[in-house]
């Protein structure tokens, strides 16, 4: 693996997961970071966040894949705090001119015209309702969502319009929002995936520094289902070799918080994910980075990865087998193997605009 022209100084990137700041793929010239060529020492501050504004012509991102659930998304932001360094989404900044790595984490774009772009969508007359899928790309509830409320503005949205909605998180802040989700769920308008990558408390802290703590996660699932509100955990990304062993555990501890459904995904690690993920096991694990990269090399035909369909999230052959079956065998002994239904589209009815002329009857 090559290594990085930009890696940033360890106490400058406290608390992120990319360890560098390499340029995108579709830069034309390369960005080395050099001294200045004075002889003095300079005090570097904390890498801190830096959240710029973004007004879209439109908000729902239709999507042709035929190995997803859903056929339609929202964004409410772009890059994500939480910093995973496995995230399969760190890519989508190199689109923006930015760095897959620390840029990813650090430079969030917010959407604060993403509810009026919504509404306005779901009133056009050619719209078909299906079930909008939030959280495939970047957390709704990671931590500036908390000052910002676009998301909560988008599920009011939603709930007026009495739309389907599915979502995914690490966020615990999705708590905050127990009062229309609990309304939507009545109405068999919302799913909610929750996922739990290990149970290891200081593996979470290294490879997820700004997601809330597996067992503040659990307290999450439990805060949910009491509200009425069904949750999936969603073990993912399984790191062959790292978390693998811990499959059962996860299902088990999730299943008595109170997840009614279980589902895996295999670690991912398209484009400039893979240098950055290999980059974080030299730092963290180099005793088992060789593991991990062969068997995920076994699992793609002699790739770290490969984009096919089908295979993408799963991997082939004998090792990713035995993790289906393994996961499999532990959902039905749990009784985590239903499949939730799909959020009712039947009650969607846009409201009343403003300047509409009501009916009398």
């Amino acid at each position: 693996m090559a290594r990085s022209e930009r890696t940033v100084d360890a106490d400058v990137r406290r608390g992120r997961g990319a360890l560098s700041r390499d340029n995108g793929r579709f830069e034309r010239l390369r960005h080395v970071d050099e001294g200045d060529g004075w002889d003095i020492p300079e005090e570097l501050g904390t890498l801190r966040t830096e959240v710029s504004e973004e007004r879209p012509r439109s908000l729902i991102n239709y999507v042709n894949s035929p190995d997803l659930s859903f056929d339609r998304t929202i964004n409410p932001y772009r890059g994500c705090e939480h910093g995973c360094i496995y995230c399969f989404a760190r890519p989508t900044h190199a689109w923006l001119g930015l760095s897959p790595g620390l840029d990813f984490e650090t430079k969030l774009v917010a959407r604060p015209d993403a509810p009026a772009l919504l509404a306005h969508e779901l009133r056009r007359r050619r719209y078909k309702v299906a079930p909008i899928a939030i959280g495939t790309n970047t957390d709704p509830y990671q931590p500036i969502e908390r000052d910002r409320g676009i998301m909560r503005a988008c599920l009011q949205v939603l709930s007026d319009f009495r739309h389907p909605v599915m979502i995914a998180t690490k966020g615990t802040l999705i708590e905050r929002d127990l009062d229309i989700l609990s309304e939507m769920a009545a109405q068999n308008l919302v799913r909610v995936g929750i996922t739990i990558t290990t149970l290891d408390a200081d593996l979470n802290r290294r490879m997820e520094p700004r997601v809330p703590s597996p067992k503040r996660r659990l307290a999450t699932i439990r805060k949910l289902t009491d509200a009425g509100i069904p949750v999936r955990v969603m073990v993912s990304p399984v790191v062959p070799g790292l978390t693998d062993p811990e499959i059962e555990a996860i299902l088990e501890t999730a299943r008595d918080a109170g997840s009614v459904a279980a589902t895996w995904a295999m670690l991912r690690l398209p484009h400039e994910v893979a240098p950055l993920w290999e980059e974080w096991m030299d730092a963290h694990y180099p005793d088992r980075k060789s593991r991990v990269m062969s068997k995920l090399r076994e699992m793609h035909g002699g790739k770290v990865y490969s984009a096919e369909w089908f295979k993408r999230t799963r991997g082939e052959g004998a090792f990713a087998q035995l993790i289906a079956h393994r996961f499999t065998k532990a959902r039905k002994r749990l009784g985590l193997d239903q499949t939730l239904p799909m959020p009712d589209c039947t009650r969607f009815a846009p409201p009343p605009a403003l300047g509409d002329q009501l009916s009398l009857f």
